[in-house]
């Protein structure tokens, strides 16, 4: 008689880790939030300059709503390159910026907090609609769009060369856009030329990032631009851009808030300590973590700096006028 061997499915992993808050946080990486809270904060500072009256629970609920964008992105950022493998023990990170690798966790349950992060920003998006109309609605639909374009699907963008670029366009141009148009009820073209600051400022936390993983993203088939240029030429284009971020607060300020280049010299002052320190890293695997603090710390000094010079600016030009 013939014995059938029966071959039993393959069992889904069992993970013992639980998604508690402290994991839930770490995988919200509150230390990249100055991406999403300095692009608000000067959309305010330039709405207060113009002479709006700034309608405060709507900057809140704004700030709000941008952080838990923020968060969505890089909890989907997590669950997708641990599901593809890509985040390894091995990658020169802290342990709590990459919670599913270090905890057992259930990646389903760090989806599952990304999509929750986003459904709460849409619900908190009710009141902004409510109050501002439909552009910020059509406005957050694309930010919501970029949030699952960046790292789902086969070719997220995450691993394009236009990543930086997508990333700082959103997050530092069209989400100032966004909250420019809900605190005065105008749509200013000109917000997005006063947010070319954080646009690159944005633009150059990926990069950073990018930039120490060149041979980890290489490795793992992702066509990031400092994969494409390489570190050395990587590392130039980044010290480019980390002057004309320097430049192009300093000529929006002279050109639109003339009364605020006091502040700026202030700025320069207090920045050229974290400058020379972020200017001088390696952008290597193991000066990733201490690069990502750097370019942190340097995008809250100037944008705190820029808001607060577009503010003083606003407020000397109406003494002017006085």
């Amino acid at each position: 008689m013939e014995t059938i061997v029966t071959q039993n499915p393959p069992k889904e992993p069992r993970y013992r880790g639980h998604l508690t808050p402290k994991f839930a946080l770490q995988l919200a990486a509150p230390h990249t939030w100055p991406a999403a809270i300095l692009p608000v904060l000067v959309a305010v500072a330039c709405a207060a300059a113009q002479g709006y009256a700034v309608p405060w629970l709507m900057a809140l609920v704004l700030l709000a709503i941008c952080i838990l964008m923020q968060a969505s992105v890089n909890t989907f950022n997590d669950y997708f390159d641990f599901v593809k493998g890509s985040d390894t023990a091995d990658d020169n990170v802290e342990e709590s910026d990459a919670t599913l690798v270090y905890n057992d966790i259930d990646p389903c349950a760090a989806r599952n907090l990304a999509i929750g992060f986003l459904v709460a920003a849409f619900a908190l998006g009710v009141y902004v609609i409510a109050r501002a109309g439909w552009v910020p609605l059509a406005l957050g639909i694309v930010g919501a769009l970029a949030v699952v374009l960046y790292s789902a699907g086969k070719t997220p963008v995450s691993y394009l060369p236009i990543g930086e670029a997508a990333s700082g366009i959103v997050m530092g141009g069209v989400i100032p856009l966004a909250c420019y148009q809900a605190l005065t009820g105008v749509l200013d073209a000109r917000m997005l030329l006063w947010a070319v600051p954080t646009v690159i400022g944005v633009g150059l936390i990926m990069l950073t990032n990018n930039t120490c993983d060149v041979e980890k993203d290489a490795e793992a088939g992702r066509r990031t631009l400092p994969v494409l240029l390489g570190r050395a030429r990587a590392r130039r284009l980044y010290h480019a851009l980390v002057w004309l971020w320097l430049a192009a607060i300093l000529v929006n300020v002279a050109a639109f808030f003339t009364g605020g280049l006091l502040v700026c010299a202030f700025m320069l002052t207090a920045s050229i300590p974290l400058l020379k320190a972020l200017l001088g890293n390696p952008l290597a695997p193991p000066a990733r973590v201490g690069a990502m603090a750097q370019i942190c710390s340097v995008n809250i000094a100037l944008g705190a700096f820029y808001a607060a010079a577009i503010f003083c600016g606003g407020c000397t030009d109406a003494v002017v006028l006085l």
